[in-house]
């Protein structure tokens, strides 16, 4: 029901942009999310955004590079990555709740897509 991409092999200081597209149903009104894993770390939240748009919340290690934005009428959402360090790679996956509460967990988002693959090389 979610599907990531975008991905991809990029120099640090580069810049890439994840669309994370809904399909079977709309998610709305809910928070959306994106979330990452680097190789033998936990799930670490990322970004996430309301129905509307007009809130975001953003871990501290991205804030000032990253964006988070979705497009309703697409049914997506979009994570544009700027300044991109070889921290910064690892899996990201997009999320959906069932419903309208910011949380920065991961186990309480319900819908997840496949993840997609961002390496940032030094």
């Amino acid at each position: 029901q979610l599907q990531a991409s975008g991905g991809g092999l990029v120099q640090a200081g580069g810049s890439l942009r994840l669309s994370c597209a809904a399909s079977g149903r709309t998610f709305s009104p809910t928070v959306m999310g994106w979330f990452r894993q680097a190789p033998g770390k936990g799930r670490e939240f990322v970004a996430s955004i309301s129905w509307s748009g007009g809130r975001t919340y953003y871990t501290d290690s991205v804030k000032g590079r990253f964006t988070i934005s979705r497009d309703n009428a697409k049914n997506t959402v979009y994570l544009q990555m700027n300044s991109l360090k070889p921290e910064d790679t690892a899996v990201y996956y997009c999320a959906a709740r069932s419903n309208t509460v910011f949380t920065t967990r991961s186990d309480l988002y319900r819908y997840w897509g496949q993840g997609t693959q961002v390496t940032v090389s030094s």
